[in-house]
C-alpha cells in the first residue's frame, strides 16, 4: 500500500511543498528513504521507527521505502520526522489514510514520540495557505506563530500519538486547535526602550539628520573623533521609527523563525536592530556558505543594520553590501538553485576619519601611507549609496552641561507623520517610503520648483554628483519637504539634503 502526506521545506525563506510517498511490500525488513535528502533526512529512520515503537504503534516488518517527491528538490532538517512517521502508520493502516488528503504535517521527532518545536513554521504555514490545502498538523509550542496565516486550520500537537488521534478524527483534550487569523489585534505593543534621544546632549545638527534618515528611510554615515557620540546617536535610531506595518511585521517573523530567532508565538513588533561586528565575513553580512543562510543584512530587513568602525570591516565584505542596499534583496546561487533574501535595510554606519580618529587636528600623527589605506577601505562606489554623510564633532562643555534638544516620542511622532505623507504618495507601490523609490517614481512624484530645480542641476553640472547620487538627494529633498509639510520640494529642501550629503571624512579633514 502507498500512502501520500504533504509536507514542506524552505530554499531559503520560501517553503516547497513535498509529497511524502511511503510504499509497504513484502520482503525482507527494510527502511530506506529517497529523494536528495540531507544527512538530518537520513538520520529520520533511526527516529521515526523508534518514535512509532515507543508511541504504541507497530512499525510494519515489511520492506519500507519512503520518497520524497519531487526528487530534484534538495531537502534538508528533521522536519521531515512527523510527516514521514504518519505516512508508515497510514500505509499500515493503524490511521486512516484518505485523513491526511487535505492536511500538512511538519515537526521533528524524538525517539519518545514527543514532537519538538522547528523553525521555520510562519513560512510553512503559508506554503500550505498557498497549496490550497484545509490545515497543518505542528508541535504544540509552534501552534500559535503557524496561527498568525489567515485560512488554515492549525492543529498544535505534543506528540505523534496526539498526531495519529487528529488523524483519527479524535480531539485529544491537551491538544491546542487554532483558526489562522492574523490582524493588527496580533501586534504586541513595543516594548518601552530604555534608550532615548533626550539622553544626547549637543549634536543638535546630527539629531536633525537622524530625523530626516529615519523619516525617509535613508542611509546614514556618521564621521567624527573617538567619543564624541557616533555610536550613541545611532543606537537611538530605532527610537524613531515608525512602527512595523502587520504586512512587515509577518515578513520580520518569519525570517526570525525560519533563522531560529522566535520563541513566542506572535508577530515581531519592533524593527529589528542589527549590529555585528566588523571580522564578520562577506557571506555573514549579506547571507551565503555552502548550504546558504541569512546574512545580518537578512536579519535587519524593515529595520536597522548597523556598522559601527565602518573602517574595520573587510574590503570584501563591504562591497558585498553595494547590490543588496541597491536592489533590497539579495540572490545565493548554490548547486543550480538559487536562494533569495530580502534586505531592505537602513545602513547606519560610525567610523573614525583616520586610524587614530584625530584627522584635522594636532593629536593626528597617522603617516600618509596610513591614511591611504584607511581610505582604501571605503569605496567610492559603497560611499554613493550612502545618502546621508553627517561629521559628528566634539560637543562643548556649555552643550554637556545644557538641557536635551528633543526627545524620541517627540521626533518619532514628526517621522510617523512624515511617513504617512510618503504611504498617500507611493500608494499602490511596492515602495514604502522615500528611499524605496525607483527612479520612474523620482521623477514623477517629485515635485521641484523651479528655483530648487535649477540649484540641483547646478551641482551636477559641476561633477558633485553621480546620476545616482542627483536621485538620492532628490530622495532626501523630497523626505525634508515631508517633514515640514510642503506639497513641493523647495529650495531650501534641496540645499538642505545637499549639505547632508557632504562627504563626512572630508569634512573631518578641513576641520
Amino acid at each position: 500500500m502507498i500512502a501520500h502526506v504533504s509536507t514542506f521545506t524552505l530554499a531559503g525563506l520560501e517553503p516547497h511543498r513535498v509529497t511524502v510517498e511511503v510504499d509497504l511490500r513484502n520482503g525482507l525488513p527494510s527502511f530506506t528513504i529517497v529523494g536528495l535528502g540531507d544527512r538530518a533526512v537520513r538520520e529520520s529512520r533511526e527516529r521515526v521507527q523508534t518514535a512509532i515503537l515507543n508511541s504504541g504503534f507497530k512499525f510494519p516488518p515489511n520492506r519500507v521505502t519512503v520518497n520524497l517527491a519531487p526528487a530534484s528538490l534538495r531537502k534538508s532538517g528533521p522536519g521531515f520526522d512527523l510527516a514521514i512517521a504518519c505516512g508508515v502508520l497510514a500505509a499500515s493502516g493503524q490511521v486512516p489514510a484518505d485523513r491526511l488528503e487535505g492536511l500538512a504535517v511538519f515537526g521533528e521527532l524524538a525517539l519518545g514520540g514527543e514532537i519538538r518545536p522547528g523553525r521555520g513554521v510562519l513560512a510553512v504555514a503559508e506554503g500550505v495557505r498557498e497549496a490550497g490545502l484545509d490545515g497543518l498538523v505542528v508541535s504544540v509550542e509552534r501552534g500559535e506563530e503557524a496561527a498568525l496565516v489567515e485560512g488554515i486550520a492549525v492543529h498544535g500537537v505534543g506528540s505523534l500519538r496526539q498526531a495519529a488521534s487528529v488523524l483519527r478524527g479524535v480531539r485529544p483534550e491537551d491538544r491546542a486547535e487554532h483558526r489562522g487569523s492574523r490582524g493588527p489585534r496580533r501586534l504586541r505593543a513595543a516594548s518601552e526602550r530604555v534608550v532615548d534621544l533626550a539622553d544626547v546632549r549637543g549634536h543638535a545638527s546630527v539629531l536633525g539628520s537622524l530625523t530626516v534618515a529615519a523619516a525617509g528611510g535613508h542611509n546614514l554615515l556618521l564621521t567624527g573623533p573617538p567619543g564624541t557620540g557616533k555610536t550613541m546617536l545611532a543606537r537611538r535610531l530605532p527610537g524613531i521609527l515608525p512602527p512595523l506595518s502587520a504586512a512587515e511585521a509577518l515578513e520580520v517573523t518569519r525570517i526570525q523563525s525560519v533563522v531560529g530567532l522566535r520563541a513566542a508565538g506572535s508577530l515581531v513588533a519592533e524593527r529589528p536592530f542589527r549590529a555585528p561586528h566588523h571580522h564578520i565575513s562577506a557571506s555573514g553580512l549579506v547571507g551565503g556558505g555552502a548550504v546558504p543562510v541569512p546574512g545580518e543584512a537578512t536579519l535587519a530587513h524593515h529595520g536597522v543594520l548597523f556598522l559601527d568602525e565602518l573602517s574595520e570591516f573587510s574590503r570584501d565584505a563591504l562591497e558585498a553590501l553595494r547590490q543588496p542596499l541597491e536592489d533590497g534583496r539579495v540572490a545565493i546561487v548554490r548547486g543550480q538553485q538559487t536562494a533569495i533574501y530580502p534586505t531592505r535595510i537602513m545602513l547606519v554606519a560610525a567610523t573614525n576619519p583616520c586610524p587614530c580618529g584625530y584627522l584635522g587636528t594636532d593629536r593626528c600623527r597617522c603617516s600618509e601611507p596610513e591614511l591611504a589605506r584607511h581610505r582604501r577601505r571605503l569605496s567610492g562606489p559603497l560611499l554613493d549609496r550612502i545618502d546621508l554623510q553627517v561629521h559628528v564633532a566634539r560637543p562643548s562643555a556649555e552643550e554637556l552641561r545644557g538641557p536635551a534638544h528633543c526627545t524620541s516620542a517627540v521626533e518619532r511622532e514628526r517621522v510617523i507623520a512624515a511617513r504617512e505623507r510618503q504611504s498617500d504618495r507611493l500608494a499602490g507601490s511596492p515602495a514604502t517610503c522615500n528611499a524605496h523609490m525607483d527612479a520612474a517614481q523620482v521623477r514623477r512624484l517629485v515635485r521641484l520648483d523651479a528655483e530648487a530645480e535649477g540649484e540641483l542641476w547646478r551641482d551636477y553640472d559641476k561633477g558633485a554628483l553621480s546620476a545616482r547620487g542627483h536621485q538620492r538627494v532628490l530622495r532626501v529633498a523630497q523626505t525634508i519637504a515631508d517633514l515640514a509639510g510642503s506639497a513641493t520640494v523647495r529650495r531650501g529642501h534641496v540645499l538642505h539634503a545637499l549639505g547632508l550629503r557632504r562627504d563626512g571624512l572630508a569634512e573631518a579633514e578641513s576641520a
